[in-house]
């Protein structure tokens, strides 16, 4: 019947379901910390914010400067001729070299899925201000977004599926589960899952701002206080991500046991007060983990530092997982970087399993009295990492150590 509505219950996948999990085998980074994951887990380990104040911006923000975490320009130019090309090139092959160091061995079928948002902004900025009538076709070839991956999978001679895929600021958290249903399903025995945004100009995070959940002219740790009294929203970032994912469990850094995703359909900046659907998301990425909300130990949380989202999250650790042993969003340190938000923030729960301590940002006022302040010993368990996306954009996984 046209325009039905089905009860949450009724859109519930069934619960014996066949689960799995997938490993994620290597890791790579480029961040405003620098080019690679060692400069992001130094700045894990010393908690200081990459956020950094950028200057001579007149005519773009409101006294000419701002706050943000920004990708250097220190990328390869044989990688492609923009900072995004470039940044999405290093992080997968340091994520691919860290995969074979482990011991990681391709499979008879490697896919690749890309987060993606706004794509190549600086290259399409280029383009919409240049004054030519023509643009040669090779640099407008290059300004598609399917090329770079095009460009990847010829240097891995890789023949899987590839694809891109955007849901707001939960588009990290949608590719981990396309690709985990891509492996479970047969389709690819592996697969490299890339994240990447470097839109944190100015231009485009006044928008945020102009709609009240960017922060442009307040250092890191006064702006975004998640879970905080005082917070007043997120501090911009960029990054560049990936991770190579697999059925073998060789050289695993950790596992993903599932996921979900829900859809508000309420409103395009605001979450439904109910939070029915983001219930349903945590619920039903537990049932499709097989995992007790009783055993998870932290929430990895979006975070972003807005009232919403914050009251959300909190509220659902506090009926969810009364037990958990905390929350922490790692926005202060590495901004909100979009596209790759939660991929850079599941980087911060593989730190979690490898070093022994969640790097949580210090706490810097009254908060949820299960906030985690700063870096902190690490309970076992696995944690759930949630992504919120403006639109209504649900998503949660269940990231566990690794296996053996």
């Amino acid at each position: 019947m046209t325009g039905a509505v089905l009860p949450s219950t009724a859109r519930r996948p069934p619960s014996d379901a066949p689960r799995s999990t997938i490993h994620i085998t290597g890791a790579g980074a480029v961040t405003g910390y620098g080019w690679g994951t060692k400069h992001l887990w130094d700045g894990f380990l010393l908690g200081e914010s990459a956020v950094r104040l950028a200057t001579g911006l007149e005519g773009y923000v409101d006294g000419g400067y701002a706050y943000l975490s920004l990708i250097a320009d220190e990328g390869d130019r044989r990688d492609g001729a923009s900072r995004f090309m470039q940044a999405l090139r290093f992080a997968a092959r340091e994520a691919v070299t860290d995969a074979r160091d482990r011991g990681w061995e391709p499979g008879g079928v490697v896919g690749v899925v890309h987060s993606i948002v706004l794509g190549d902004v600086d290259m399409w900025s280029s383009f919409y201000r240049s004054t030519e009538s023509r643009v040669r076709p090779r640099q407008w070839v290059q300004m598609m977004p399917s090329t770079v991956i095009c460009q990847l999978m010829q240097e891995y001679d890789f023949h899987g599926p590839a694809m891109n895929v955007s849901a707001m600021c939960a588009s990290a958290n949608a590719a981990m589960i396309t690709a985990k249903s891509w492996i479970d399903a047969g389709i690819c025995s592996d697969v490299v899952l890339l994240a990447t945004d470097l839109s944190g100009m100015p231009r485009n995070l006044r928008g945020f701002s102009d709609v009240g959940v960017a922060v442009l002219d307040t250092p890191p740790f006064d702006a975004c206080r998640p879970f905080q009294e005082g917070s007043r929203g997120f501090v911009g970032g960029e990054a560049a991500v990936a991770m190579v994912l697999s059925g073998d469990p060789t050289g695993a850094r950790a596992g993903v046991r599932g996921g979900a995703m829900t859809m508000d359909a309420y409103n395009v900046v605001a979450m439904t007060p109910d939070l029915d659907e983001l219930f349903r998301c945590f619920r039903e990425a537990l049932d499709a983990s097989g995992v007790d909300p009783s055993e998870i130990a932290y929430v990895n949380a979006h975070g972003p530092g807005t009232a919403q989202c914050d009251a959300a999250e909190g509220r659902i650790l506090d009926e969810l997982f009364p037990e958990a042993h905390g929350i922490f969003s790692v926005k202060p340190l590495v901004g909100h970087c979009q596209a790759a938000a939660a991929a850079v923030e599941t980087l911060a729960t593989l730190y979690a399993f490898e070093k022994g301590s969640v790097p949580s940002p210090r706490q810097v006022a009254p908060g949820h009295p299960r906030l985690l302040d700063g870096l902190t010993p690490r309970r076992p368990g696995p944690m759930v990492k949630s992504s919120i996306g403006m639109g209504g954009y649900n998503s949660v996984i269940v990231i566990d150590e690794p296996a053996g």
